[in-house]
Parts: C-alpha cells; sequence; structure tokens
C-alpha cells in the first residue's frame, strides 16, 4: 500500500508538505517533504528540527517501538487509550460487516492510526488531508453532536467506563471514536467543549483507581497555578456522583485558532523507543537554541522541577513537556500539565535534573544545577521557598476542591515527606 497525503498547518489551512506512506507486508515506512511554496515563503521554518528546510524527500526510520513517523508528525499520533478506542471500534466494525456478508480490511499499520484522530481536536495545528481532500472528522451519532458539548459529560463517562470494564457497545465505541484519541496517556479520556464552547479534555476516573486521580491532577494544577507556574486551567466537573477533571486545551486560542505544539523530546530530537535517560540540563539547552524568551523559560523550568519535586510528580517524562510555537521558528513551554501526586510511587525523576544527580528528586541536587539554569543558588533557594509556600496550602486547596479528609489523606506521602522540610528551611 502506498499513500500520499498533504500535511498543513493552522486553522486557515497552509499546505507545508507531504507525508508518504508505504507499507509491505508487515514493513513500513514514511517520508516527508517540505512543499516549494513553504520553502521560499518569508516566514517559514522548520516544522521539526529532524526536518530540516530542504528539498527532496526526508526519510524516517523508527527505533524499537518507536513511530514510523518523524516526531513532529508523531506528537499528533493517538495514546495508549485512543488506541484501544480505535482497536476495538474497528473490531466490532468488521464484526458487523461480517454479518452482513461483507468484508472490513484489518487496521493498515501506523497510517490508519494517525488518521483516525478527529481533525478538530487533533493536538496542536498540524492536519492531514487525505487523498479525496478531506481533513477526517467523525460522523455524529445517535443524536450526539461531533464534538460534545459539556452536557454529554454523563454520556461519555458511561462509554469510557464500559471500555475499561470490556463491555462496550458498537454505539459505544461510535460515540468516542475519533473524540477519545491523541491526547497522551493510557488513562480514560475524552475531547469536549466547556460551557464557554473552549476546547477541552475531560479526565475521567478510572474503574481501577484506589484513589481520587482525577482530582489530585486538578488539586496539582492549582497548586502549581499557585506557585507562580504557568499551569493548565482545571476544574472539577461533577458526573453521575463522579469527579470528572476538566482541562482547558492551550493549543487553541480563544476565537479557535490552532498554535503549533511539539514534545519538549521532538526538539530535543528524541524518540520514542531510543534508549538513555535525559535531563532538564538538555531541555535548557533546547530553549536557549529555539526560545523566544530562553531565559523566562529556563527559570520557569526551574520552578516546575521544584514543584515536581515537592508534590511528588515522578511521571515527568519528556512527552509530559511541550512546546508552543511563536513565529519563525521560535518556542516557548507551554502551560505546565499532566502534573500529579503519586503517594505510592518511588520518588525518582523520570528526567533527570543533570547526568551528575541522576534520578533522585531532590531539592539539594536541584539547587546545585541553579548556575546552570542562569541563576544564583540564592534565586534558586527563593524560589524553592516561594513553590513550597504554595505546596504547604494542599489540604486548604484540596478541601475549596471538593475533597473529603479520606480522599486527602491517600495523598500524605505525595506531599508530605524530609524535602519538604528541607525546603521550608529554605524560606525562612
Amino acid at each position: 500500500m502506498k499513500r500520499r497525503l498533504g500535511v498543513y498547518l493552522g486553522a486557515d489551512p497552509k499546505l507545508v508538505g507531504h507525508l508518504h506512506y508505504n507499507r509491505d507486508g508487515a514493513r513500513e515506512s514514511a517520508m516527508f517533504e517540505y512543499d516549494n511554496a513553504w520553502l521560499s515563503a518569508p516566514a517559514t521554518f522548520p516544522i521539526d528540527p529532524a526536518l530540516p528546510l530542504v528539498r527532496g524527500p526526508q526519510f524516517h526510520k523508527a527505533l524499537n517501538d518507536g513511530s514510523v513517523f518523524h516526531p513532529a508528525i508523531a506528537d499528533t499520533e493517538p495514546d495508549g487509550w485512543g488506541m484501544t478506542v480505535i482497536r476495538r471500534d474497528h473490531a466490532k466494525r468488521r464484526a458487523a460487516a461480517r454479518a452482513a456478508g461483507e468484508e472490513l480490511p484489518p487496521l493498515d499499520g501506523a497510517l490508519d492510526y494517525l488518521l483516525s484522530v478527529d481533525d478538530m481536536c487533533r493536538i496542536g495545528a498540524l492536519r492531514f488531508q487525505d487523498e479525496a481532500g478531506e481533513f477526517w472528522r467523525p460522523a455524529a451519532t445517535d443524536g450526539h453532536r461531533t464534538t460534545p458539548p459539556l452536557l454529554e459529560l454523563g454520556a461519555l463517562l458511561a462509554a469510557t467506563r464500559a471500555v475499561e470494564l470490556h463491555t462496550e457497545t458498537a454505539a459505544d465505541l461510535a460515540y468516542l471514536r475519533g473524540r477519545g484519541t491523541s491526547l497522551g496517556g493510557l488513562r480514560p479520556k475524552c475531547n469536549i467543549l466547556d460551557d464557554d464552547g473552549a476546547l477541552s479534555i475531560a479526565k475521567f476516573p478510572s474503574a481501577h483507581d484506589t484513589r481520587a486521580v482525577t482530582i489530585g491532577e486538578v488539586l496539582a494544577l492549582h497548586l502549581a497555578a499557585a506557585a507562580g507556574i504557568n499551569a493548565a486551567h482545571a476544574r472539577i466537573v461533577p458526573s453521575d456522583d463522579q469527579s470528572v477533571a476538566l482541562i482547558r486545551r492551550f493549543d487553541r486560542t480563544a476565537d479557535g485558532s490552532r498554535i503549533f505544539a511539539v514534545s519538549a523530546a521532538t526538539l530535543m530530537g528524541v524518540e520514542r523507543g531510543s534508549s538513555g535517560d535525559h535531563t532538564y540540563a538538555e531541555i535548557v539547552d533546547t530553549i536557549r537554541t529555539y526560545g523566544a524568551a530562553p531565559q523566562d523559560d529556563i527559570i520557569e523550568l526551574f520552578r516546575r522541577i521544584a514543584f515536581s519535586i515537592l508534590i511528588t510528580n515522578v511521571d515527568d517524562h519528556l512527552w509530559n513537556h511541550s512546546f508552543l510555537h511563536t513565529e519563525a521558528g521560535q518556542w516557548r513551554l507551554s502551560p505546565a500539565f499532566d502534573v500529579n501526586p503519586f503517594p505510592e510511587r518511588a520518588r525518582e525523576l523520570k528526567t533527570w535534573i543533570t547526568e551528575d544527580t541522576g534520578p533522585a528528586m531532590s531539592i539539594g541536587a536541584l539547587l546545585s544545577a541553579a548556575p546552570y539554569f542562569g541563576i544564583t543558588a540564592s534565586r534558586g533557594a527563593s524560589i524553592v521557598g516561594e513553590v513550597e509556600k504554595a505546596v504547604a496550602t494542599w489540604r486548604v486547596a484540596g478541601a475549596g476542591l471538593g475533597l473529603y479528609a479520606a480522599d486527602l489523606d491517600a495523598f500524605v506521602d505525595a506531599f508530605e515527606h524530609e524535602e519538604r522540610a528541607v525546603a521550608q528551611r529554605l524560606s525562612k
């Protein structure tokens, strides 16, 4: 099979180039080629550091279990939850087709998954047009809207719960098709329009949760904002006696325009499937290379590391940091997202502070690296103190979000530990 797709950028789509995909049995390959008009435009820029502005095809080889696509394109692929929805939906539709005496072909590799993401909801601003000139959108089902509004939250929750419990119907999967994809992670979630009409992510409690995970994420984002961090806007919405986290998408503007977003891994040239550990020092180097306001973002990153240490956010991998394009190939840190307290996990960072500190989740290790962030030790200590004062309010903030004392008790080990005591001494 050979396919050629147009790759566009933005709500008012501009042709960037073409994606060529080949599949021969189990072997897949992909290459990207810039359009000549994009290459000659005055304000043009590479959509990926791995795709320099040159004429001709640029091939990509997948690493281990990594994507067949270049990283900026791979950032828009469906996440683990989305792939589950896509696979089960396709299996149900194949079974229905057979029952009707018809044959629906199987999913044909990575491209089918890439194109199963709703164009309206795809992360960032990259868009993919098929050979028929279409940007794919799921059909409205059973009276539900193509992008569901907040009033459909209960139906979405029920559909995702059914998928988790393996009791889903074809109607459940048709409802979630395209809407619950390309958002990052394995937990149940869906795109939704909030009551202001803004594109948001609804994160649902899992049937397997032993603590209030969704509320914990909202609590963390509220504390992050109180700590002076640019954090995604989040709130809790009750639905059918469950608490759903509603997190506003930061890759859309108030008028619905799309903001080009890539993961930190993409700007760093790190691909899924690559081996080795990576560091915040490498992210600092990346900000210095591509940043529109580098020192501001480097200080912001330092503050975020302090926050992760103090709330035990151990899921700080490179795909949980992202950048938004400003102009002419320059980037700013996106608002913080996917920040969670993990009381049950070992206190180790996924992204090391430096190679020397290793995975140590330590305020001392962070302060030792302050000069690399372009700040003095005293300024670093002051930032840590500011973050600690916000984190210290976690019980009050949690109660304000509606958490009961028993809910909060489940998070004690994430918030109360020796590193908090170290930070408290710094703020005195």
